[in-house]
């Protein structure tokens, strides 16, 4: 599925998606686990920012500030409206460029929609973007292949590289892995923290 087609559906439950998540603890004990690496402060990178909320205030509570990306035209503008003090900005993260390098960056839930054979340069990228000392924590799938789901009345695309694959790039790419957690066994959603030493 293309990134745009991808960004196409979730412009369709944006507003849902968003009075789902706004005050949601989902995924906020993995991600404060992340912020407890950090000295705190610098900048963050947020892949997949849906319309912000909890992931930007813990952050901005930490003393960064926030580029967001994502797919979604609709989740931008939300994510723009709720946390105007940040960037967010309505891109792919499989063809956006930028010089500046991040000390914290998040992926959760966002990398699973690639395109299958994007998972290792995008992955890459994220290690590129971060400065040293930085801080990355991103989701993925404990499986190897590509599927597609049934969800709010549509079909989306995931895809993984697996545990071992995604390991492997981060080592080979200078990081160094601090966590590896299934924290939603039997499920196979995986997330890990690494840095940039």
């Amino acid at each position: 599925m293309k990134p745009s087609e991808l960004g196409t559906k979730y412009d369709k439950i944006a507003q849902w998606w968003h009075n789902q998540h706004e005050q949601s603890s989902y995924g906020v004990s993995q991600f404060e686990r992340a912020i407890e690496y950090t000295s705190g402060g610098g900048k963050a990178l947020d892949v997949g920012c849906g319309a912000g909320g909890r992931f930007v205030r813990i952050l901005q509570n930490h003393g960064y500030l926030v580029t967001g990306l994502d797919v979604s035209k609709e989740m931008v503008k939300l994510a723009e409206r709720n946390h105007p003090e940040h960037k967010f900005i309505h891109q792919d993260i499989c063809s956006w460029e930028t010089e500046e390098k991040f000390d914290f960056i998040v992926a959760w839930d966002s990398l699973f929609h690639l395109p299958l054979m994007m998972q290792k340069p995008v992955v890459v990228k994220l290690c590129n973007l971060l400065a040293k000392g930085g801080i990355l924590i991103y989701t993925f799938g404990n499986a190897q292949g590509e599927h597609t789901d049934q969800w709010q009345n549509d079909t989306f695309y995931y895809s993984s590289i697996g545990i071992n694959e995604n390991m492997q790039l981060l080592i080979n790419n200078g990081l160094s892995i601090l966590h590896l957690e299934l924290d939603q066994y039997p499920e196979k959603h995986v997330y890990t923290i690494a840095t940039k030493p």
